[in-house]
């Protein structure tokens, strides 16, 4: 068993949103990020490219928060790879520096050897972009899927 992952860097920052209201549902996963005019395009909006590298790093700090580890550390210590096999976005309204973008993370299905994550992007309030990301778990090695181990199933479960 690897120990729990500390965090993921001092430049990435993300809080706990308010719990839903269900009893039994965990809070929603938030992960915060500010938008400056470096990553915007002509027309002063974000640069299309960066709206799903936003999406991964509100994956990756995810992972940290609530399974424990991140995709370098799975990679490293358990010898698991968790590569895309899909994804799909949606734009519903433009994102600007004017606000910071709260990526909503929420995990809609873990299958046996496959994970579905949702990714909802808001500005004050208004969804900018929706995305569904579905990955595989492979082994780092022979890069054949394979089931990850029963914590991290647990973990997982546990955030869902």
């Amino acid at each position: 068993m690897t120990k729990p992952f500390a965090g993921i860097g001092t430049h990435v920052r993300h809080h706990e949103a308010p719990a839903r209201t269900s009893a039994s549902a965990p809070s929603a996963f938030v992960h915060r990020i500010r938008v400056g005019w470096g990553d915007c395009d002509p027309a002063r909006i974000a640069y299309t490219a960066r709206i799903p590298e936003w999406s991964l790093d509100a994956l990756e700090a995810w992972w940290a928060a609530r399974a424990g580890t991140n995709w370098y550390a799975m990679q490293t210590d358990l010898t698991l790879c968790t590569p895309f096999v899909h994804m799909t976005m949606d734009f519903r309204s433009p994102v600007t520096p004017r606000h910071s973008l709260d990526c909503e993370v929420i995990v809609s299905r873990l299958g046996h050897r496959s994970i579905t994550h949702r990714v909802h992007g808001r500005q004050d309030g208004v969804l900018c972009f929706e995305g569904e990301y579905v990955a595989v778990f492979v082994d780092a090695v022979s890069m054949k899927p394979r089931v990850p181990p029963d914590d991290l199933v647990a973990r997982i479960r546990a955030a869902m």
